[in-house]
């Protein structure tokens, strides 16, 4: 239940009666919501499961295309992979939102084979260019995209040559609430590669001011070069991540976000981000307002702007990030998607 779930679950909300069809899924991590649904799994489930599925990228497209959905007139594929690639019929209405092309094999591919094994490197170079013609191929596929960012619509249109609408995901606000702010900074977020939290590591080690990194994933390396100001609280429930959220510095952003969900739970809850200025993160905080952007992303730059931070501060009050964040919301994103799929059933 990350950030893709949270928004699928709006279109779960909006169309009750539909059917899930998913690569795979561990139906106990799932919300209520989700598990109303009828939900069909691949065949990847029954020889990998979540837990081996992301080894199975060659198999990813035979197993999209082996679902029937002959029975339906609308299909709305929600995707930051593969899922674009399902074969529905002739007359089908296809509505694609898409978070982001895949970022293993376009954009990021160079950053997930340094963080990969040698085996695993060699493999990738023999898949990936399968992947890649496969991924612009099965575009034609797909009767209109939704953009998570502008961001993302810029990378939709590079790799598949398409044009997209933007639809901003929702945050859930109403879990969030201001709380009194403490000198504890945090990162957080599923700890992976291109999240770069390495930088905000080195940035304060040289800093000594105290930060608090939520989140699992490969932390082992992370933890050999923390000084003692930093600390890992590992996964941890949605309590207590608003508990933090409120009462922290400062969200510190140093990776490049498709949008960034995370920043804005961290508005919501009255408290200013420290982003790398690319990606989602300049969409969604204005810079020296509600948050500080930094340019270089290295921890010199970061450094720069938490120095910056710590004696001028930003100009938003709690109560404005608050609003803010707001305009982000689950009605504004359930009223655009509903609108979106209305006019183009009618079209």
């Amino acid at each position: 239940m990350r950030g893709g779930e949270k928004v699928f679950e709006v279109f779960c909300e909006l169309y009750p009666e539909a059917d899930i069809f998913t690569l795979v899924a561990d139906e106990s991590k799932l919300s209520d919501k989700i598990r109303k649904h009828k939900i069909t799994t691949s065949f990847l489930q029954r020889i990998g499961g979540v837990k081996h599925y992301k080894k199975m990228l060659p198999l990813m497209p035979f197993a999209l295309e082996s679902f029937d959905l002959t029975g339906y007139d609308l299909v709305i594929s929600s995707e930051a992979g593969p899922a674009k690639g399902i074969v529905a019929r002739p007359d089908a209405l296809h509505i694609c939102y898409c978070h982001s092309p895949m970022r293993y094999v376009w954009d990021q591919f160079p950053e997930y084979q340094r963080s990969s094994g040698r085996l695993t490197r060699k493999m990738m170079n023999i898949v990936a260019p399968f992947v890649r013609q496969w991924d612009v191929t099965t575009a034609s596929r797909v009767d209109h995209f939704i953009a998570n960012s502008n961001y993302v619509a810029r990378r939709i249109n590079k790799y598949y040559r398409r044009d997209a609408t933007v639809i901003n995901p929702p945050v859930d606000v109403s879990r969030f609430s201001i709380g009194t702010s403490s000198d504890v900074y945090i990162c957080a977020g599923e700890i992976t590669p291109y999240k770069k939290i390495e930088i905000a590591v080195r940035a304060f080690n040289e800093l000594g001011l105290p930060l608090k990194i939520i989140g699992s994933g490969a932390t082992e390396s992370l933890k050999k070069i923390a000084g003692p100001n930093i600390e890992f609280l590992g996964r941890i429930g949605d309590e207590e991540m608003a508990h933090w959220f409120s009462r922290c510095r400062a969200l510190i952003f140093p990776g490049v976000e498709d949008f960034g969900i995370v920043p804005l739970e961290v508005m919501a809850a009255g408290r200013p981000v420290i982003a790398f200025a690319r990606g989602g993160a300049v969409e969604s905080i204005v810079d020296g307002k509600s948050g500080l952007l930094f340019a270089t992303q290295d921890e010199a730059s970061l450094i720069e702007a938490v120095r910056r931070f710590e004696s001028q501060g930003v100009e938003y009050s709690p109560e404005q990030m608050q609003a803010h964040a707001n305009g982000y919301n689950r009605e504004r994103f359930a009223r655009e998607i509903k609108a979106f799929v209305d006019a183009a059933l009618v079209n």
